[in-house]
């Protein structure tokens, strides 16, 4: 758990350009551990799904920082 606060804190810090970049980075990773599985390459499995919610947890924090800057805007 320690690591997934560390993590988030990360993700804070960093700009909405850089969270696209870092998470389509982490797509292509997800989709050689899909590729990898499917020919039974993968041996921690596992690597799937902490991949699938780290991207989930930089989509809540890019979208946080989205509606932050134009949430004003919006009303």
């Amino acid at each position: 758990m320690k690591g997934k606060w560390l993590f988030m804190k990360e993700l804070s810090d960093k700009s909405p350009k850089e969270l696209v970049l870092m998470r389509k980075k982490m797509k292509s990773e997800l989709y050689s551990f899909k590729m990898k599985n499917s020919i039974r390459g993968l041996k921690k499995t596992s690597e799937i799904g902490d991949t699938r919610k780290k991207i989930a947890r930089v989509n809540t924090v890019l979208k946080s920082k989205i509606t932050e800057k134009y949430d004003n805007n919006m009303k």
